[in-house]
């Protein structure tokens, strides 16, 4: 029995007859519990584990849950960060499982929420910079041998502004005026990029698996691209350093890193600095951005809930939580700019 996984969840369970012809080989299927979007899955055949990736069940927002694409992610970044696990195989006959999905290898190691377990021995301070050089590590890899076809840079932020402004407005339930006053911020102080990187685009603690002494893996890349790396850099903060606030911890982000040793927003950025030379002067931007986007994010999850298409209790109130964000987003625009 995994420790890390559980009996899989209420009305996400897997047609394992189905699985087992696709494998040929007999399965057992667990569910690993964390995380708020796409479903995964730990499956054990007689010679293999393997971690499964699909869509949440119900109607999806258009070109989210793009399981194919996370595969293609993969296969062409693991070569050059290992930190990203291998994919093995990808599916997308929706008759199999009833969406596109793809099988990866099995990392083993510890995913940081509550607190940081005994069997990671490394302080605080260790793990920040763990996270930190991490991040760096990806933003400095060259863009060559088919990684520059990841995505397109040229007009990167903006596009990221309008496309995320058009989930919120399609995942809306009720109407949240302080929102539109966000996205006009956005709009009208657009940054002048840096050189472009490889963008994770959701780069958090708890999408980190830490083993003793290093990083087994990060995880969840569906939305990586090509682009500038400062959004990874200011989602990553969004998640890290405003966990004090009480409307953040609404949102339900976990708020380890505010317990005494964990880098402070300002070690953080120097690190990063250090590490990459980018200049983050104007980061500031970057994390209402990243504030932004986890609202979206949530609204979209409590849409799901709202619609009936998920009876998650974790997603009850995420609605509630999305806007907390928005009040948080609209602060930030007056207290960082």
């Amino acid at each position: 029995m995994q420790t890390d996984t559980a009996a899989v969840r209420r009305g996400e369970e897997l047609n394992t007859a189905n699985l087992a012809a696709f494998l040929g080989e007999t399965v057992t299927v667990e569910q690993f519990p964390g995380g708020h979007s796409n479903l995964t899955y730990f499956v054990e055949t007689p010679t293999k584990q393997l971690v499964l990736r699909r869509p949440p069940f119900g109607t999806i927002a258009p070109k989210a849950h793009d399981m194919a694409r996370e595969f293609r992610i993969l296969a062409a970044i693991h070569p050059h960060f290992p930190e990203a696990p291998q994919p093995f195989q990808l599916c997308e006959d929706p008759a199999i499982l009833g969406a596109t999905f793809f099988l990866m290898e099995r990392r083993h190691g510890h995913i940081l929420r509550d607190a940081i377990p005994p069997q990671i021995p490394n302080t605080p301070r260790e793990i920040s910079a763990l996270c930190t050089d991490c991040l760096a590590r990806l933003h400095n890899i060259p863009l060559q041998d088919g990684l520059e076809k990841l995505g397109k840079p040229e007009g990167f932020v903006e596009r990221q502004v309008k496309g995320w402004s058009e989930r919120w407005r399609r995942a809306q339930t009720s109407d949240v005026p302080l929102m539109e006053q966000v996205i006009a911020w956005l709009e009208q102080h657009l940054p002048v990029s840096g050189p472009p990187a490889l963008v994770h685009n959701d780069y958090k603690l708890d999408n980190v698996m830490l083993a003793p002494g290093k990083i087994a893996a990060v995880l969840d890349w569906e939305m990586t691209t090509i682009g500038d790396p400062l959004i990874d850099l200011g989602i990553t903060l969004s998640y890290w350093c405003w966990v004090n606030r009480p409307n953040v911890r609404t949102a339900g982000v976990p708020s380890l890193t505010l317990e005494p040793g964990w880098f402070t927003r300002d070690e953080f950025l120097a690190r990063y600095q250090q590490q990459t030379g980018r200049n983050v002067s104007n980061i500031a931007y970057y994390e209402v951005l990243g504030v932004f986007k986890l609202a979206v994010i949530v609204q979209q999850i409590y849409l799901r809930y709202h619609l009936g298409q998920t009876t998650d209790p974790r997603f009850q109130d995420f609605g509630q939580r999305a806007i907390g964000l928005v009040e948080l987003a609209a602060e930030m625009t007056h207290t960082l700019a």
